[in-house]
């Protein structure tokens, strides 16, 4: 069984939902799984990118022999 997406909200806080969906021509269901879809993207899309990796032994030594390091 799916989880109510307007579980917690207060009545006007669905009304305000219920006329975004009908004005996107959708559903409250969907309108509320589009929106927690964007939020998820819009959350995975501003993690920070990973850390650079470290060089390796020879690139290590190869900048150290440079004087780089």
């Amino acid at each position: 069984m799916a989880k109510d997406p307007t579980a917690g909200m207060t009545e006007a806080q669905k009304t305000y939902e219920a006329r975004r969906a009908a004005k996107a021509g959708m559903t409250l269901e969907k309108w509320m799984a589009h929106k927690e879809k964007a939020a998820r993207a819009a959350f995975k899309a501003a993690a920070p990118p990973p850390p650079p990796k470290k060089k390796g032994l020879i690139g290590r030594m190869l900048d150290k022999a440079r004087g780089e390091a």
